[in-house]
């Protein structure tokens, strides 16, 4: 039975209709894996997974899904999530360091062009995009990060090399309401965020936009150019992500699953998840661009930065 088909009973006659059918393909049976999984039957997702793996064992997403949802069941979904040091290491590896390494090349010759430069960095994160970027001719820094841990990291590397800043540990939404409660206003020549924005829910970029557009004269953004799809569950969709987290798993095969299991492959499981709350909302470059025009940006460029395995990463460059 082919995935198509499986999907259209699926559909029409529900999960019962599908969870007792015998096992044809690999393909097919890791499909209903992920069907079993959003239907949180984590018994029959893991018999699915590890009749794949066994039928072919050379497909690296198969094989660590079936160990994944096993954890899974001995441990739940909140004790396999994400390991700090799995992502630590995804970062600093792979297809990671070319991408980080063209971001902050394309970041630094933006600011190259100012002779005196104020930056506001919003989702600096660990410093990864920012760091090997920063000149001399940055007058005036601010950062925003929501996570405290992963700002000390970005902080104690500017102490180090005594580079003057301000730091504020918050969303930027939280960055917003601040500005307004107190009356601090202020613009920047530049406002950057690298792949920080796409935790917003699209119903909340608007104003966060509109924002930006008052404060900034000049924005740039790093988001990946991610397909929509029309169904969670659709055939397209899952063999697009899991073509994927193929190619993104070739690129830690030898590191004993620890990236894997520490990160993409919980990563990967979230986007069929249904219980779980959303924490990323990618999509189309198309789409980030027609937000910016909304917003009441004139001009928006887009850059190619890099042809990374989940999704090309673009630079938009936006006044």
């Amino acid at each position: 039975m082919s995935v198509e088909t499986i999907w259209q009973r699926y559909q029409q006659e529900g999960y019962s209709a599908i969870c007792d059918l015998p096992f044809e393909t690999a393909e097919g049976a890791f499909y209903r894996a992920i069907l079993a999984f959003g239907e949180n039957d984590l018994t029959r997702a893991v018999a699915a997974a590890t009749y794949a793996t066994e039928h072919e064992p050379e497909n690296l997403v198969y094989a660590q899904s079936a160990e994944y949802l096993r954890r899974v069941i001995e441990g739940g979904k909140a004790a396999v999530y994400v390991e700090g040091e799995a992502f630590a290491a995804f970062v600093r590896g792979g297809g990671n360091v070319n991408l980080y390494e063209l971001t902050s090349s394309a970041l630094r010759l933006v600011y190259g062009n100012y002779e005196m430069l104020s930056l506001l960095d919003v989702g600096v994160g660990d410093g990864m995009a920012l760091l090997p970027a920063l000149t001399k001719n940055i007058v005036q820094l601010d950062l925003i990060e929501p996570s405290e841990a992963m700002l000390a990291q970005t902080t104690n590397q500017l102490d180090a090399w005594k580079v003057s800043y301000r730091a504020h540990h918050g969303t930027i939404q939280d960055f917003m309401e601040i500005g307004k409660e107190t009356g601090y206003s202020t613009t920047w020549d530049v406002i950057q965020a690298t792949w920080s924005l796409q935790s917003l829910p699209p119903d909340q970029r608007p104003a966060v936009f509109e924002w930006l557009r008052r404060h900034g004269k000049r924005l740039l953004i790093a988001e990946f150019d991610v397909p929509n799809f029309p169904n969670m569950f659709g055939p397209e969709r899952v063999r697009h992500i899991l073509d994927r987290y193929q190619r993104g798993l070739a690129e830690c095969e030898d590191d004993g699953g620890h990236v894997a299991q520490g990160f993409l492959i919980p990563v990967m499981f979230g986007y069929f998840d249904r219980t779980g709350d959303r924490t990323n909302y990618e999509g189309p470059i198309q789409d980030w661009i027609d937000g910016l025009r909304a917003a009441g940006f004139t001009s928006v460029e887009k850059r190619l930065i890099y042809e990374y395995w989940w999704a090309d990463s673009y630079l938009l460059d936006a006044e």
